[in-house]
């Protein structure tokens, strides 16, 4: 079973790119349960590394280095997540560190209310650190999982949950890390809003590079939910 969409490699061909910012992927795909292809997993963990990094935090020299060469072209042309992958690298290719910086400031966080909110409980109850916050620590318990207490952000921003999506896909631990719970995981917290996150930084007149970022995450989500779906017929 699979929901196959082909996204290019972040890398040139020939070159690697470090696995906490890769998107080297060919099918974004559900392999099947048993026997699964692991590059295939990877290369939808690596996505799900990628975009987590892009929301959390502007993309520093190195990111946009791996961007300038990445390949834009899908192994099968006319994939669903072809044209938004395009538009991200081309997003990235046309700014530069400090404007990036300067945007990602600006949208989500400045000074007092931020322009856009990056939290689950905020898009699900309409207020921050609410029962969406409190439920999803409970499933992040039960998975064993904590966030760095170093780091200002919840457990709720959409870079904690993307990455959680890519520890349930290429983490070592088979009794945590399988298809069942990514697809509980997936549906409880993270199908259930980022879309309308989405929505928000696509209608705001100052997001352009994010505005890519935001496509790119609606498409992807929507591949997963497809492939989820699948699974669940």
């Amino acid at each position: 079973m699979s929901a196959a969409d082909p996204v290019p490699p972040l890398s040139s061909p020939g070159v690697a790119a470090p696995a906490a910012t890769a998107a080297r992927a060919a099918p974004v795909a559900f392999s099947p349960a048993l026997g699964r292809d692991e590059a295939e997993e990877l290369q939808r963990a690596e996505l799900y590394g990628l975009l987590a990094r892009l929301w959390l935090q502007a993309p520093d020299e190195a990111l946009m280095a791996e961007f300038r060469v990445a390949v834009t072209e899908a192994p099968q042309a006319g994939g669903f997540l072809q044209e938004p992958w395009q538009h991200l690298v081309g997003a990235l290719r046309a700014t530069t560190v400090a404007e990036a910086r300067a945007e990602h400031d600006a949208l989500f966080h400045g000074v007092g209310k931020p322009e856009v909110f990056a939290y689950g409980s905020y898009y699900l109850s309409g207020f921050l650190n609410e029962k969406p916050l409190a439920a999803l620590r409970t499933d992040l318990a039960a998975l064993g999982l904590d966030r760095d207490r170093d780091r200002l952000e919840t457990e709720d921003h959409v870079s904690f949950v993307l990455e959680v999506m890519r520890y349930l896909i290429a983490g070592e631990d088979a009794s945590v890390c399988n298809l069942e719970q990514q697809r509980r995981f997936f549906r409880a917290h993270v199908q259930t809003w980022l879309e309308a996150l989405c929505d928000a930084v696509e209608a705001h007149p100052r997001a352009h590079t994010w505005r890519a970022v935001a496509a790119m995450t609606r498409a992807f989500v929507q591949v997963e939910t497809q492939a989820f779906d699948m699974l669940e017929a």
